[in-house]
């Protein structure tokens, strides 16, 4: 089998009244990503990490902030249109691993949530899917809540 790696990075600021959707789901929070779409920094990270390991355009190419159609867009909907694409590439999903970097909403909770609807949207089982969260003790610009970075990593695989 041809496999290969892609890596995504995508961060957003967290802002009072936002809804707090990370993974595909809301969560509970008062505090949200802000961003031209819903601002869901998972799937952006897990978007790129996809289209990269499939030697596509980015996310922020093919989506861009500029763009007003974009406005407000729905990230599962994003992903699905840059999973299609893979697949028209005439790859597939082996797996992804993420890791949500945050003070704000605690992830634990969620995990088995995002899991599941990570590996819906992937057309993947979610034992095929793993999402952790870190704290930043305090330390740098994301730190007391001020914000979310996601990285996430995935194999792809052609037959």
């Amino acid at each position: 089998m041809n496999v290969r790696v892609g890596l995504g990075f995508d961060l957003h600021r967290l802002e009072p009244g936002r809804p707090c959707i990370l993974g595909g789901i809301e969560l509970p929070h008062p505090t949200g990503p802000l961003g031209h779409s819903d601002g869901d920094a998972v799937l952006h990270a897990l978007s790129d990490a996809l289209l990269g390991a499939a030697g596509l355009d980015d996310l922020g190419t093919l989506f861009s902030d500029k763009d007003p159609r974009w406005k407000g867009a729905d990230s599962a909907t994003l992903l699905t249109e840059c999973l299609a694409r893979v697949h028209a590439a005439g790859w597939h999903v082996v797996n992804a691993d993420l890791v949500i970097a945050t003070e704000g909403p605690r992830i634990a909770p969620h995990r088995a949530a995002m899991r599941a609807r990570i590996a819906s949207l992937l057309h993947v089982t979610p034992d095929a899917v793993n999402v952790k969260g870190k704290t930043l003790e305090g330390l740098g610009a994301l730190a007391h809540g001020a914000g979310v970075a996601v990285q996430a990593v995935c194999l792809i695989g052609k037959s």
